[in-house]
Parts: structure tokens; C-alpha cells; sequence
């Protein structure tokens, strides 16, 4: 497996991927400061005065800070990572689901930009853009020799104006070109609509600062045009978000101060569980955005969808649903993010994101590099084909799961590429189905058999045998 590094970043700002907890404490007035390593850190001191005294060129001493705070960051998970002023700016506006940018998440491997997941109705999904493309030049500069952070600050600029990435994809004989325009991306959290008469969909895209009350929203719209019979939860290719948005959309479904989720790690603050409770998944001092829900909410036949994109958040509500035995959870096993990130700023308006816990579902399952198993696989075409899709274990440095010990955990995929075909040019498999599925559509099969299920109506997983 080829080394991968993901810094979660969105490519304007938002970051997805991972749980973030934005309590923001101040871990450096605490007692961890006790015991430095003298010795460590004299050495430490020795590299850099050789690097200010010998090296080629002149090096700032704030960048060579900078790169060092980023390189303890990043050698210790893919989630864990040094957020600059610009990135820590984006981070705080991301959560509020608008950016300008690109609207994709990035990680490097072996020197190239790879795309760990486009944001739904970006630029970057609208052209057709894949998990797992490598992008090896922007317009005429290749990205080769640049650093990820570099590479990001190329593909930002001005909405209206426009970039060439070129671009490796599994599959393809030949190098793809795609000119993309940026734009202000303005994430919508919550989607629905009324399927049919007494059958709702909801659809969530990222977990953000308004996810909770737009999901209010969106249920009260639909119980406005008639009672539910059932309803899907659509978590596919939710990369995850803030924490009590999480909380939040559990309690939308869960009877008040039921458990949803706990983390735990080495400090006080780590060792926390949240319920179905407003004060757990509010932040500040608004009005609860649940209590005026229909009844009937708590109680519909629910079933929630995931795919190997639904991580982190998306994990936390699949899980507490599941354990609960509140819904059915249908799809294929999830991203396996199981591990809680905090914000903690510093100065001159930087960050880090530090990775401080984990998270565990009510019955105490680790979803970290697991993921949620499924209680009824359906893979995303009826024929069986299996998708490839980048998951936690893949990532390098990623967490093993602390409650599967003397099992077998999550294994990384197998990365064999599929056969090479010629590329016609367009956005099309060799099935002729679109790469960018139209959710809750006839053609969207793990969404039809998710109404099947709430129907009462037998799933079938293919096209059923002769004389059965």
C-alpha cells in the first residue's frame, strides 16, 4: 500500500472527515508541561540553530517553527494536524457550511494530490471528480515538489475564475483533464423530500453548526404534508462534522436522555457522555430546535443508509440508532473514523487539531478502523459490484481499534486496479450508469431497497435464479 496522508482539508475550508469538538480547551495550563525532555529538546535546538547558521538559504524562524509543530502533528494520525491562520479562519467558517474553493478533501500520496471525496453540488462533483484521483498538475505546474499545503493555496482563488487540474483515475488509459470554475460553496446540511405518499427521505451532507435545526426544519415540512409511514435517513458519503450536531440528530429520533455516545482518552475533558438531552447537543443559549417536533418522529419505522463515505458523525448516529434498535441500518460497512478531534488555539491566530479521544457507540463499540457494520448489506449496484472506497485502515498512522484486541480487525482493501480501459472522455462506466448517482432516484438501488424494506417488501440482492 502506497503511503497516504490525509490533513482533512477541504479545499476552501471546511474540514470533513472528522469529528471535531470545538470546546477548544486549554490543554497548555495544565499540568502537562511537568517532565520535559531536557535532553530531547537541546537537540531539538541544535538542529535548528544548524538550520538558521548552514542551510543554503535563509529560513524564517516562525516557518521553521511552523514546520516543526506541523511535523509532530502530522507523524501522529492522519487526523491530528497544525491549522496556520488561514486554515484555522477556514475551519471556523467551514462549520457554518460556506467557503469559497473547489469543494473537495485532500490528502498527498507519493508526491501527488489525491482526492479523499468531493462535496455534493460543488464544482468538484459536478465535473466528476473521484475518491481516489490523483491530481498531478494544476493548470502548467506540476505537483510534484510541492507541498500539500501549497498545492491547496494553487487551487484556491477568486470564485469565477478557473483552474485545469490534470489527473490520474484507476481505470482510465490516459491522463484526464478537467478545467474547473470556483465558486462560494454553500453546503446545504439537510435535504428531503416526500418520496410518495407516507414515505419521507432526509438526507444529510455534512454535520454542521445549523445541521440540528435544519433538520427540525425538514421534518416538521414533511409531517406537514401527512403522517409517515416510514422514513430514510440518508447518510451515504457524509464525511462527518461537528459533535453535537451528531448528538443532535440522534436525539431528533431517540427518546429524551437516552445515551448516544462517549469518548475516552487520557484527560478529564476526553471522558465524557453525551445524551439525548439539549444541553449535550446545543451550543450557546438558543432555543431547543427539537422540542416542537412531531411525536411521530420518535417512533416511525426508520431505515438509515450508509456506504464506506459515511464516517465519523455519520458513524456516531448510525451507531446510536442501531444499538437502540431504532432503525435498520442498510448499506455497506462505514469509513470506520472513530476517534475525536479538539481545537486548541494558539498565537498569532494558528491551531493545532489534536486528536484526543475515542468515541464509542452506547453498548461500547469502537468504531475506529472498523466502522458500522450494516445490519442488511446492499451494495451500491443490484448486480453486487463492489465499490472501492478509501477507509480509515487504509490511512497511514491511523488508530488501531482498542476493543478488538485478539480479533481480527478491519483490513485495508485490496488496492488492485481494476483492467484498464479506454477513456471515451466522459463521466460514464462501461455500464453506461452515471458516476455521479442522483440519490433517492428509481436508478439509486440501495435507496430503493431501503423502501422496499419499509414497505414490508422482500430485498433482492440481484436478479433472482431461474425457477426461484
Amino acid at each position: 500500500m502506497s503511503k497516504f496522508k490525509s490533513i482533512s482539508l477541504v479545499l476552501g475550508g471546511f474540514v470533513a472527515g472528522t469529528l471535531i469538538s470545538l470546546q477548544m480547551p486549554a490543554f497548555a495550563n495544565k499540568d502537562a508541561r511537568a517532565g520535559l525532555p531536557v535532553e530531547e529538546l537541546r537537540t531539538f535546538a541544535e538542529v535548528f540553530n544548524a538550520i538558521k547558521q548552514g542551510y543554503v538559504e535563509p529560513v524564517e524562524d516562525k516557518k521553521m517553527i511552523a514546520n516543526a509543530i506541523s511535523g509532530m502533528l502530522s507523524n501522529l494520525d492522519p487526523h491530528s494536524a497544525y491549522l496556520d491562520p488561514e486554515s484555522f479562519k477556514e475551519l471556523q467558517v467551514g462549520t457554518q457550511g460556506e467557503f469559497g474553493g473547489l469543494g473537495i478533501e485532500v490528502g498527498m500520496e507519493d508526491g501527488l494530490v489525491k482526492v479523499v471525496s468531493p462535496i455534493e453540488d460543488t464544482p468538484a462533483y459536478r465535473a466528476g471528480l473521484k475518491a481516489g484521483d490523483l491530481i498531478f498538475k494544476l493548470d502548467d505546474t506540476p505537483v510534484k515538489g510541492l507541498t500539500l499545503n501549497e498545492a491547496v493555496k494553487r487551487m484556491r482563488g477568486k470564485p469565477k475564475t478557473q483552474i485545469r487540474l490534470s489527473i490520474i483515475r484507476k481505470g482510465e488509459a490516459k491522463p484526464l483533464e478537467i478545467t474547473l470554475t470556483r465558486e462560494i460553496i454553500k453546503v446545504q446540511s439537510v435535504k428531503s423530500k416526500l418520496v410518495e405518499p407516507g414515505y419521507g427521505w432526509v438526507r444529510i451532507t455534512q454535520f454542521q453548526e445549523n445541521t440540528v435545526p435544519s433538520l427540525a426544519k425538514h421534518l416538521n415540512e414533511l409531517y406537514k404534508q401527512g403522517n409517515l409511514k416510514g422514513l430514510v435517513l440518508d447518510l451515504r458519503n457524509d464525511p462527518g462534522g461537528l459533535l453535537n450536531g451528531a448528538v443532535g440528530v440522534s436525539a431528533a429520533f431517540l427518546p429524551p436522555d437516552t445515551k448516544v455516545v462517549s469518548t475516552d482518552g487520557r484527560t478529564p475533558d476526553a471522558k465524557q457522555e453525551y445524551r439525548a438531552i439539549p444541553e449535550d447537543y446545543l451550543r450557546g443559549t438558543r432555543d431547543d430546535p427539537l422540542k416542537d417536533l412531531p411525536a411521530a418522529v420518535k417512533t416511525v419505522p426508520m431505515v438509515v443508509l450508509i456506504n464506506g463515505g459515511s464516517a465519523s458523525a455519520s458513524e456516531i448516529v448510525a451507531g446510536a440508532l442501531q444499538d437502540h434498535k431504532r432503525a435498520v441500518i442498510m448499506g455497506t460497512q462505514s469509513f470506520g473514523k472513530g476517534s475525536v478531534q479538539t481545537v486548541l488555539p494558539l498565537p498569532g491566530n494558528a491551531a493545532i487539531k489534536l486528536t484526543t479521544a475515542r468515541y464509542y457507540t452506547p453498548s461500547g463499540r469502537s468504531i475506529q478502523a472498523k466502522g458500522i457494520e450494516p445490519d442488511i448489506q446492499v451494495e451500491e449496484k443490484a448486480n453486487g459490484q463492489k465499490s472501492m472506497q478509501l477507509r480509515e485502515v487504509d490511512l497511514e498512522g491511523h488508530l488501531e481499534n482498542d476493543k478488538e484486541t485478539g480479533k481480527e480487525a478491519a483490513k485495508p482493501q485490496d488496492k488492485k486496479s481494476p483492467p484498464a480501459r479506454k477513456s471515451n472522455g466522459n463521466t460514464r462506466e462501461e455500464d453506461d450508469t452515471p458516476v455521479r448517482l442522483e440519490y433517492a432516484s428509481p436508478s439509486d438501488y440501495q435507496f430503493q431497497q431501503a423502501m422496499n424494506l419499509l414497505k414490508g417488501l422482500q430485498i433482492i440482492q440481484g436478479a433472482p435464479s431461474a425457477g426461484k
